[in-house]
């Protein structure tokens, strides 16, 4: 990921994006329904409570979709974009990579486990096939 381009960084992400540091996924959580929301939002999407807090989430998800860019030099692997179904709750979804696998083994449903990249302080979220 050495291209990637990096996340604007606000109070209201700042969680997601440092929660790498301890190897761990943080996702907003309302106090008041239980309900994930992500992006993070000032109010619950489901209740509207302001009761909202990052919480720390397993990592397990499946891929829910993807596609593949092709790298244009050979020495240097395609790159996996998957949206990644959470373990957590049905719909909640993360857009990330799939790495540490050939791009051609990348499938619908498969289980992937998240992994970290630290660039510039903030913490890269990848997924990579689950062990």
């Amino acid at each position: 990921m050495s291209d990637a381009v990096l996340p604007h960084v606000t109070d209201r992400t700042r969680f997601f994006w440092e929660a790498g540091r301890e190897g761990r996924l943080r996702i907003q959580r309302c106090a008041a329904c239980g309900f994930f929301s992500h992006p993070p939002y000032p109010r619950c999407p489901l209740c509207t409570s302001t009761a909202v807090a990052p919480e720390p989430v397993s990592g397990q998800g499946a891929v829910y979709s993807f596609t593949v860019k092709p790298s244009p030099r050979s020495d240097v692997p395609a790159t996996v974009i998957a949206v990644i179904d959470l373990d957590e709750q049905p719909g909640l979804r993360l857009v990330s990579n799939v790495t540490d696998c050939d791009a051609a083994a990348v499938t619908i449903g498969m289980p992937v486990e998240v992994h970290f990249e630290e660039r510039d302080d903030v913490w890269l979220p990848l997924f990579r096939p689950r062990r």
